[in-house]
């Protein structure tokens, strides 16, 4: 097992090859050592060289939308009204703090996620 930091991009694409190769590897050998320590250096370069960025609340609001197969109309009691869930999904509007506490409650968001700055339209 040869392993060194992951510097440059070579050094990156050199790790992922690697990996590819002892993915599957049993994790009591060494190669599963290896795959194991590989993840871990190629996950710390990936999030210093290719960060990804939270979504906005409207859009992690979407998501998990779609991930619990739930419409607009369903957000209706939640958000406030059918105009209110439109204009909020819509970016005319503001979330308030009780959308915010009812939101975190029933898609289970975390609110640190629901309180951050977002645009909106005009």
């Amino acid at each position: 097992m040869n392993i060194k930091p992951i510097k440059t991009e070579q050094d990156y694409e050199k790790a992922l090859r690697r990996l590819e190769i002892i993915f599957d590897a049993s994790p009591e050998t060494q190669e599963g050592d290896e795959a194991e320590i590989l993840s871990m250096l190629i996950e710390n370069y990936e999030n210093q060289y290719y960060p990804i960025n939270a979504p906005d609340p409207i859009e992690a609001i979407k998501i998990r939308m779609e991930e619990m197969d739930i419409k607009q109309k369903d957000l209706i009691g939640i958000i406030g009204g059918k105009s209110r869930v439109s204009e909020v999904l819509n970016k005319k509007k503001s979330l308030t703090v009780e959308m915010i506490r009812e939101l975190e409650k029933k898609l289970h968001i975390s609110a640190s996620i629901l309180v951050a700055n977002y645009q909106l339209m005009k």
